[in-house]
């Protein structure tokens, strides 16, 4: 879900500042279940023309070409590099122009909580069949009313077992390393992730708002930060394969960046569990091509679009047709590949913490920069 990828993918860096202040600025907005208009079934899409931003290298190259050829629609791509950078677009109040953005669950949630999104009509988009019925289930978004899923994971401990000398089965491994790795792991420092390890072993909700919980889990944050090699979002499974770094909290789909060039790399979920992140599909509720939006996500979900996601970024999606046709092979090199949707969904589904955001942005400050 969230990475730089070395000719691979995208950089997500989540804040949960950022999403709490959303929510906090838009307190006079309002959220509406109806569409800002109806919908023409029968719409001629040659007339309209979208506009789409996303991660760089998370859709097919071809994609804007593709879709212009089998549906009609023109559109252009754009890129957004983190959450944070859309999420400004998008909320400043004037038409940003975009049709549909990718977005994390949680920052979903915030703007549908501010009144920004187009219902999603589910007639528009018949390949919505494709999908697990799990992914109905998301707690930012049950029953995908205002976003369609488009990659789903979970983050756990990618580690080679000939530096460890062990498998590692707990975040204590991590959290509280045996002598001979200290000094040779790496953690998240994007605020949600820097916080799940502790969360978990201290048996602490993802989306806790508790500050006296939020406490423990800074203490043993600091206690942490003096056994670390690093706090690293961006070159940590390299460092994995070079063996400079021996066990490291990874995002799954960026585990298997390192498994592709060292097969002594494996990623595991400790026992205490951890989460689900989702990648999402919007439609903005300023979009005049509402239409050639709902067409776009249709295709996505055509499982020949979508299973590009699937071998070339190394993500599970919620895509059932399409991980059928793919997941099978990866799996045999990744087998994180092979999670299904009930195992995804023991992880906790990450939510837009509103104004306890803050909260979490003043720890992960206080960690990181702590002695």
């Amino acid at each position: 879900m969230h990475s730089v990828f070395s000719n691979r993918g995208r950089k997500i860096v989540i804040s949960s500042m950022a999403a709490g202040l959303l929510l906090l600025v838009s307190a006079c907005s309002s959220s509406s279940d109806e569409a800002s208009g109806a919908l023409d079934p029968n719409a001629d899409l040659t007339k309209q023309s979208l506009v789409v931003s996303n991660w760089a290298a998370y859709n097919p190259p071809d994609l804007a070409a593709t879709f212009e050829k089998a549906i009609g629609a023109k559109m252009t791509i754009t890129n957004h590099a983190t959450n944070e950078e859309i999420m400004a677009k998008l909320t400043s109040g004037a038409d940003s122009g975009i049709d549909v953005a990718f977005v994390s669950g949680q920052y979903a949630q915030a703007l549908a909580a501010q009144g920004l999104l187009e219902p999603i009509d589910t007639a528009l988009i018949p390949n919505l069949s494709n999908l697990y019925p799990e992914a109905s289930k998301l707690a930012y978004d049950i029953g995908n009313k205002y976003s369609v899923p488009y990659t789903w994971g979970t983050t756990g401990i990618c580690y080679r077992k000939d530096l460890t000398g062990f498998d590692p089965t707990s975040w204590n491994d991590l959290l509280n390393p045996a002598a001979n790795v200290k000094g040779k792991t790496t953690m998240l420092a994007t605020e949600r992730w820097l916080m799940l390890p502790a969360q978990k072993l201290l048996g602490i909700s993802a989306n806790s708002t508790d500050e006296a919980e939020m406490a423990k889990v800074k203490a043993q944050l600091i206690a942490t930060k003096k056994t670390l090699l690093a706090y690293d979002d961006t070159t940590f499974y390299t460092r994995l394969v070079s063996g400079e770094a021996s066990m490291v909290e990874a995002w799954d789909g960026w585990c298997n960046y390192g498994i592709t060039d060292n097969k002594n790399i494996k990623f595991v979920i400790p026992k205490e569990g951890s989460d689900l992140w989702v990648d999402t599909m919007v439609i903005l509720k300023t979009s005049k091509n509402k239409e050639a939006a709902h067409a776009f996500i249709n295709y996505i979900l055509d499982p020949a679009v979508n299973s590009w996601v699937i071998s070339n970024v190394l993500y599970k999606t919620p895509d059932k047709a399409a991980m059928e046709l793919t997941a099978a092979k990866l799996g045999e090199t990744y087998p994180n590949m092979l999670m299904t949707p009930a195992e995804l969904l023991k992880g906790e589904g990450l939510n837009d913490l509103g104004t306890s955001g803050p909260m979490y942005t003043k720890i992960a400050t206080e960690v990181t920069s702590s002695k």
